[in-house]
């Protein structure tokens, strides 16, 4: 079978730069471009008033100076957070940011985006709606074609969302490890072009199978340039990693 057209590189950064800086933050995604990288995986959601901001959890707890959940929350009074002195006092003061202002940014300097819709719990089909939908109005310009980002998720739900309001967008589903026995069928579902999964949960087999089936492979979060080779060496399209500075960009 055919694999679908994959534009995005062997290697992309996790959360901007792994944990080398505060993760979903421009001075991460930043952090991981003088790296080389120009490609990284970020965390989507929703502010309690519609506004699309990069957080993987559902509180600001941990990486912020702020309590209580996202959805409970006006994008002014996250704005207003500190998400930076939580990881060093050299990102002090760093905060938190719009898809919008990241995906200017990516834009701007060449940098591909696999952006992980990561809803609220309750909030998964607006969510990935609303992703897709600004993702599509962000990379609309012929121009920007060939950095049309990946929209990556856990929740089938979500996916579904994406692919009714933007249908022409890659999407890949995101597996926790182990990896389901009906992965597959639901990676059809949706409509998705690849898998996602942890890295731990893969073989050549399943590999083989993803490939059979005209489905790419993805994974998160190999650390280890070996593991990384290993991994390429069983026709793993892209590895998803913190170790930025250990792993060498590839394109």
């Amino acid at each position: 079978m055919t694999l679908p057209a994959w534009p995005y590189p062997k290697t992309i950064a996790h959360r901007g730069a792994g944990k080398l800086a505060p993760e979903n933050t421009l001075a991460a995604i930043r952090h991981g471009v003088s790296f080389g990288y120009r490609a990284t995986e970020i965390d989507v959601k929703l502010s309690g008033d519609g506004t699309l901001l990069l957080m993987h959890d559902d509180t600001t707890n941990r990486c912020s100076d702020g309590r209580g959940r996202v959805a409970a929350k006006t994008w002014h009074q996250l704005a207003l957070l500190d998400a930076g002195s939580w990881h060093s006092k050299d990102y002090a003061g760093e905060p938190i940011p719009t898809y919008w202002r990241v995906a200017k940014y990516c834009i701007a300097n060449g940098v591909m985006l696999n952006t992980e819709i990561k809803p609220c719990i309750g909030r998964e089909r607006e969510t990935g709606a609303a992703v897709a939908l600004e993702t599509q109005a962000l990379f609309s310009a012929p121009e920007h074609a060939h950095l049309k980002p990946l929209l990556s998720s856990f929740s089938t739900e979500a996916l579904i969302a994406a692919r009714d309001a933007a249908p022409e967008l890659d999407r890949a589903h995101l597996f926790e490890n182990p990896l389901p026995t009906d992965w597959l069928a639901r990676c059809k579902a949706v409509g998705a072009i690849a898998l996602d999964a942890n890295w731990r949960t893969l073989t050549p087999d399943i590999v083989n199978e993803a490939h059979a089936n005209g489905l790419r492979v993805a994974c998160y979060t190999c650390n280890d340039p070996a593991d990384a080779e290993r991994l390429w060496s069983w026709g793993v399209d892209s590895v998803i990693t913190d170790a930025v500075d250990k792993i060498a960009f590839k394109s």
